[in-house]
């Protein structure tokens, strides 16, 4: 087995229930015992018209993205064929998902842009809150990038097949990791990246939607 492999197996393999014990666990303990040390310092009162649109295109995309992805992806497949053929599913995934990401980086972007070019703001600002909003950021960028992969193959397999991919990992199925083979890369960076995002959690200030 070549060192590409292993990197593979354990990328998509191993590493999924990594970060999602540490997600579960690492939000469980902060929760109990550091809830309040999850938000920054406040700067409502400064450049509120860019807050304002910012914070709702992005929570407003981010939201939506977020449970497209939940319903779209673990959604038993019996139940999704009874209303949607693959090439329609994707298609909804393809226009919903594309219309919210696009909110959601156009919002993130403001807020970057907010944090950076007010000097008062970008004081307050820790360097791992705005490495937080870079990571976002380059997440919903690689996102829209798979609507153009997507688009080549609008029968549907290859979708399923990231399905089956995604659901394979909740009931813990044996080789799973093989399903993304062959896949492009901007597909297996979205994922590896996604869970990435999940380990972090607990570390940062997108713990704060525990309190909402």
């Amino acid at each position: 087995m070549t060192t590409a492999t292993y990197l593979h197996q354990f990328l998509f393999g191993i590493y999924p229930y990594i970060a999602l014990a540490v997600f579960f666990l690492g939000s469980l303990v902060r929760f109990d015992r550091d809830q309040y040390t999850w938000k920054s310092d406040s700067s409502q009162l400064l450049r509120r018209r860019e807050l304002r649109w910012g914070s709702n295109l992005f929570h407003f995309g981010i939201l939506v993205v977020f449970f497209g992805h939940l319903f779209g992806f673990l959604i038993p497949e019996a139940i999704a064929d009874a209303f949607l053929t693959p090439t329609q599913h994707l298609l909804l995934a393809m226009v919903g998902g594309g219309i919210a990401g696009v909110c959601a980086i156009v919002g993130l972007t403001m807020l970057i842009h907010r944090r950076l070019a007010d000097p008062r703001i970008h004081a307050n600002t820790r360097p791992w809150d705005l490495a937080i909003l870079a990571i976002l950021w380059i997440q919903l960028a690689l996102g829209l990038w798979t609507i153009y992969f997507s688009a080549q193959h609008m029968e549907g397999g290859a979708f399923l097949q990231l399905v089956q991919y995604v659901q394979g990992i909740v009931v813990f199925r044996a080789g799973n990791a093989d399903l993304l083979l062959g896949v492009p890369w901007v597909y297996k960076a979205h994922i590896a990246l996604g869970l990435t995002i999940f380990l972090l959690f607990p570390f940062t200030r997108l713990a704060h939607i525990w309190s909402v």
